[in-house]
């Protein structure tokens, strides 16, 4: 749902000048130095862009799903590193608090993630725990008004510089599987709470990635998101929702800014005497590609305004998250193929946007946990249950 289409329309022409301006021409030196100037994270507070989808009584934009689908297409146009840094306030690190937070929490925290004051993340994913994410072993023992947490997260985006962690802990040891798990509002510098150094990755350099170590980490238990012990997995399903929707809008952009790359590629380059766009093979990969991420659009988009309108998109959403982060992958593979052996240089956007993209088909779900779900709720509408299919599996990795 687009409430303004006037006020639509200029956020993303503010936002189209900040990739086209200042991004673009700083990727290969983020790519290769791993460091987002803090010049370029404070245009971004400048910008609003940590707030987005915060509601607008705690600092935001409140945008709807759709709006934030069409903003999400426009900056990841960009490298997707640009994004992850402020993704995870105006995403996944404050979903959970606007969805299920109580008052107290709300106003504490969501006007500072908002304003890019302090940076948050998400942290579920275990050593043990990652597709089958109930199977989370950090504990969260109970001491009087106050709950003691001990284990680890790893794979977690934004850990190494985050001041506020959404972290996953099982409250009740006897309940196993999603039931008995909450949901703690940790801030850096609480003791116990240390991360590790980034991790060194095969793409999105400049986005950090590492470790969530507590070690007897103690906390009121005012920081369980909600005050509700014990209902943190429904939480954080409510988070990812939301969030896949958002992830397959980011990667409908690098494939738009692929097929960009490859069409002006292709028209210079020339081989036996002409442009290699002259080329039906070459045409074909193109006109693959566009349709795909045509095709990605439009699903992200009906999906989007079905959640707007109220609707329950659990699976679309795990559809949309499925079929646009594959097609993302194709379309970075078909730009490389395109380019030849220039496409193999890292000198190159196709070289870099194929490293970067082939992330997306792992956090959010890998693609085979949501042909998973999708499958299941299929043959659930049709009154065909599956056979021990047990509780929906899910995937965070790494989280962002």
């Amino acid at each position: 749902m687009i409430r303004d289409s006037a006020r639509q329309q200029a956020l993303l022409a503010d936002i189209r000048r900040f990739v086209l301006e200042t991004c673009i021409p700083l990727e290969a030196e983020i790519d290769r130095t791993d460091v987002i100037p803090e010049p370029v994270v404070e245009q971004m507070r400048r910008l609003g862009l940590f707030g987005h989808s915060i509601p607008e009584a705690y600092g935001g934009a409140g945008l709807t799903t759709e709006e934030l689908a069409l903003v999400n297409i426009e900056v990841s146009q960009a490298a997707t590193v640009f994004r992850a840094r402020f993704g995870g306030n105006t995403g996944i690190a404050s979903e959970s608090l606007v969805a299920d937070g109580t008052e107290a929490q709300r106003q504490r925290y969501l006007p500072q993630l908002a304003s890019g004051k302090v940076t948050g993340c998400f942290a579920l994913t275990e050593p043990e725990a990652g597709s089958d994410a109930t199977s989370l072993q950090t504990t969260a023992r109970q001491d009087g008004d106050h709950y003691v947490l001990n284990g680890s997260k790893c794979f977690i985006t934004n850990a190494p510089i985050a001041d506020l962690f959404t972290v996953f802990a099982r409250t009740n040891p006897d309940t196993p599987g999603a039931h008995g798990i909450s949901a703690f509002l940790i801030e850096r510098g609480t003791p116990g709470l240390s991360t590790s150094e980034p991790e060194r990755k095969m793409g999105q350099h400049g986005s950090p990635v590492g470790d969530v170590y507590l070690k007897d980490c103690r906390v009121p238990a005012s920081a369980i998101v909600g005050g509700k012990p014990n209902v943190g997995f429904k939480t954080a399903m409510k988070a990812l929702n939301k969030q896949r929707i958002n992830l397959a809008g980011l990667c409908v952009g690098p494939a738009i800014r692929l097929v960009d790359e490859m069409v002006r590629y292709a028209a210079q380059r020339r081989q036996f005497g002409k442009p290699i766009a002259d080329y039906q093979l070459v045409q074909q990969m193109i006109a693959d590609s566009n349709t795909e991420l045509h095709a990605a659009r439009a699903l992200v988009l009906d999906t989007a305004r079905k959640r707007d309108a109220g609707e329950d998109v659990t699976m679309e959403a795990s559809m949309c998250k499925l079929f646009a982060s594959e097609m993302s992958g194709r379309v970075a593979d078909r730009a490389v193929q395109v380019f030849g052996g220039s496409g193999y240089m890292a000198r190159t956007v196709a070289e870099r946007f194929y490293r970067d993209v082939r992330l997306f088909r792992l956090y959010e779900g890998t693609t085979q946990i949501h042909q998973l779900n999708i499958a299941r709720r299929t043959m659930e509408a049709r009154g065909a249950a599956l056979e021990g299919s047990g509780p929906e599996p899910d995937a965070r990795q790494p989280a962002r």
